[in-house]
Order: structure tokens, then sequence, then C-alpha cells
């Protein structure tokens, strides 16, 4: 739905659009799941899975290993004997159990992978690194909370107060509008070439501004073109 005109003598204030807090929420949700499953890895996961692997390294040596040498040794009745007692994980019979059943039992992965310290070391700076990414998201919005565009007859101020004068722009490219929403408007302010950027996805109404500029610019004006 095209913006409604501006009379020549009203001020146009632009200011955040939702559709910006929701960009932000969506990278802040992003950020915060990352850095939640980050640091869970480091301080439970994974460590947690090095007690699996390690079990299961004892599992193998004291319980299969042994049970293999007793057999090759014919000395299987005092082991199974010796197992019980020690509460091995034997079946009634004294033969070790599989190491698969085990697992299952304790809700366990069959091959648990062990991680290094440096790995999970490793976590903890993605964790924090997916943190730190929040917090500027945090604060970018909070920066741009109050801020808006504001278009006069004569001239604009953008959102970080910089005064732009319509006759002092040469150049208008759009190539952007049609899609991103995102004009530059290039000036010259006492010999000096700048340009600025007009937003109509984060400013509400921020078109409204880039009209009555175009309404009275003499410049040069790159639009895209389409294809027939």
């Amino acid at each position: 739905m095209p913006d409604s005109p501006a009379s020549d003598d009203s001020v146009i204030e632009c200011r955040i659009t939702p559709w910006f807090y929701r960009r932000r929420a969506m990278f802040a949700g992003m950020y915060l799941i990352a850095a939640v499953l980050f640091f869970k890895d480091g301080m439970h996961s994974w460590p947690k899975e090095n007690e699996m692997a390690a079990k299961k390294e004892w599992f193998d040596k004291e319980v299969l290993e042994a049970y293999d040498n007793a057999k090759a040794g014919g000395d299987l009745t005092r082991w199974s004997a010796d197992a019980k007692t020690k509460g091995l994980p034997v079946n009634a019979e004294g033969e070790p159990v599989k190491w698969a059943a085990y697992a299952a039992e304790r809700g366990w992965p069959e091959k648990p992978k062990r991680r290094t310290q440096a790995e999970i070391d490793q976590q903890y700076y993605w964790g924090g690194a997916g943190a730190l990414a929040l917090l500027v998201v945090a604060l970018n919005t909070l920066y741009y909370r109050n801020r808006k565009l504001v278009g006069y007859s004569d001239h604009l101020v953008t959102p970080s107060g910089k005064r732009v004068a319509y006759a002092d722009a040469f150049r208008v490219d759009k190539r952007k509008w049609a899609v991103n929403g995102l004009a530059f408007v290039h000036y010259r302010e006492g010999g000096e070439g700048s340009k600025v950027k007009i937003d109509d996805l984060m400013f509400d109404g921020a078109g409204r501004v880039l009209d009555r500029h175009l309404a009275s610019f003499k410049g040069e004006l790159i639009e895209k073109v389409l294809d027939e």
C-alpha cells in the first residue's frame, strides 16, 4: 500500500518499524539458543559423555578382557564367583552381559565419544561468543530504539542527527529500493561529497521522505531497470 502524500510544510517523522524489532528478536533468540547449547555441552553433556567413555573402557578391561583371560586360563568358575561378589555386570551363569545392553539400561549411547579438554574448553569459547553477540544485538536495539528519520520541506534529518538539504543532493540511488527498501542520497556539503541512507524497512514512512525529496530533485536518479 503506497504511503499517503505529505503537504510541503508538514514534518514527516519516521520511527522504528515493528520489522526491526522482530528481526532483532530473531537474532537474539538464535544467539541465545546457540550460547545455551554450547555452554550445556561444555558444562554437562560432554563431561558426562567422557564419564560414559571411561566406563566403557573400564568395562572392556575389567569385565570383558578379564573374562577372556580367565576363560583362556581355564579359571572361569572362580572368576564368575568373584565377579558376582564384586557386583560386576554378569548374568546368572556368571558370563559378562553385553555392553550394548548394559549401556541401554542406563540410557547411554552404545559408542560414547571421548572429548579432549581442548574440545570442551572450545564450547565455552563459542558459548561466550554467542553471549557476546546477544549483548551486541541488545545494545544495538537500545541504540536505535528512539532514533527516527525526519523529513522537512527543504531538508531531512538522519537518525544520527545529520541535516541534509535537498538542494545539496546530486545523485539518488534507488537500485535496492524495490527489494530491500534502501535508497542512498549522495550530496555535497562545503565541497565534500558524502551520502546518507534512507531505509524504509527500518523507519516507518521513509518512502514519504524520499518522495518529498524526489519531487524537487534535479540531479541523477539511478533506478533498477527491469527486463520486460
